[in-house]
């Protein structure tokens, strides 16, 4: 009776055996690039017309790193089962380390997704349970570079939650001077925080240690003025873009806080906006404003002309639903975050040639 049972068991081992080796050597594939190359490329303008824009792919969830399974997990997925797999519910801004890691928030959340694209890791960051600012409402991120660390904004306790470049929560800063942050940047020559402020309607200048060192603005329509600020970039001149959204336009100021150009106004032709949310501007000057309800990406130059549009409202690659935040690393890559559609779709701009403005011009510039 015991050589039956022990025979039985030992078949059924085996059989366990079997089931693993088939599904381990099934996965034993090449991971490939984050980003396969498409057999057709996407771009805008369309072929045949130079190429200025061009879709590269999208990060929506943890798979999408094709992170390469080990042995012991490979095991235990063919025993058990995968795991649940991490996906993102509102991200609503992202932007990278200036490296491999590219972070984003994801409001409904309350996270930090994190994707290393180079060790194809995936991490979640948040204060820890016991913070006495948990974090509430991330809706704007940016890479302190001069610090490596990360800033938030948390727009529901007033502050930007601050994270170590490997994930320690170190606390919060801007708590007196703040009421409903949403975009910021990181100065990376001074390491100063500009923040949009949509309540006060104000654009908020921050020491690295979260003091104030000045306030641009009230509420109001006339340049220098906004009306729920929520948008906020820096060209490689110092110069300082806002996303002016309820006054549906774009505002430039120098390095002195003094404007000198307005982009756009209200309305729904191309050059104009309906609700503009996230901006940032590339290597060459050129600026990418998204809007929510065109679901698409305009792209200006630097007096203000447009240039062109891509995007429309969908679900595949190039489509937007409800897009949200943007923003371009170093080498002209566009991280758009696509909200509802919960994912992030990445572009390059990939013209070295500049782009002939079109027939439409909304821009206002200062003498």
């Amino acid at each position: 009776m015991k050589t039956k049972t022990a025979r039985t068991q030992w078949t059924s081992l085996a059989a366990v055996l079997g089931l693993v080796i088939g599904t381990l050597a099934g996965c034993a594939t090449p991971t490939g690039p984050v980003f396969e190359p498409l057999e057709e490329a996407i771009t805008w303008p369309p072929a045949p017309e130079q190429a200025r824009i061009r879709y590269v792919g999208q990060l929506a969830a943890e798979r999408d790193l094709k992170r390469p399974r080990g042995f012991a997990e490979s095991i235990g997925e063919a025993l058990f089962g995968k795991q649940k797999e991490e996906t993102m519910a509102l991200p609503l801004a992202a932007c990278t380390d200036g490296a491999d890691r590219v972070f984003v928030v994801d409001t409904s959340l309350s996270i930090v997704h994190v994707f290393n694209l180079m060790t194809r890791q995936y991490e979640q960051w948040s204060p820890p349970e016991d913070s006495p600012i948990p974090m509430l409402t991330p809706v704007g991120l940016a890479y302190d570079p001069i610090r490596q660390r990360l800033l938030v904004s948390d727009s529901a306790n007033s502050v930007i939650q601050v994270f170590s470049d490997s994930g320690a929560y170190i606390g919060s800063i801007g708590r007196d001077h703040l009421l409903r942050p949403c975009g910021l940047v990181s100065d990376a020559e001074t390491g100063n925080l500009y923040v949009a402020d949509s309540k006060a309607h104000q654009v908020v200048v921050l020491t690295p240690d979260g003091d104030l060192v000045h306030r641009i603005g009230s509420r109001g329509e006339a340049l220098g003025e906004f009306n729920g600020p929520v948008g906020i970039a820096l060209d490689g001149r110092g110069r300082l873009y806002v996303c002016d959204s309820l006054n549906c336009r774009v505002q430039r100021f120098h390095p002195d806080f003094t404007p000198d150009l307005q982009i756009g106004r209200r309305g729904d032709m191309p050059g104009y906006f309906s609700r503009p949310k996230g901006l940032a501007v590339d290597s060459e000057g050129h600026l990418y404003v998204v809007d929510a309800n065109f679901e698409a990406v305009q792209v200006f130059d630097e007096a203000g002309r447009l240039l062109l549009s891509f995007g429309h409202e969908g679900q595949g690659p190039g489509e937007f639903w409800l897009p949200a935040g943007l923003y371009i690393d170093a080498n002209d890559r566009l991280w758009v975050a696509d909200s509802y559609n919960r994912r992030i779709q990445v572009f390059d701009y990939v013209s070295p040639a500049l782009m002939e403005p079109s027939d439409s011009e909304e821009s206002k510039e200062l003498q």
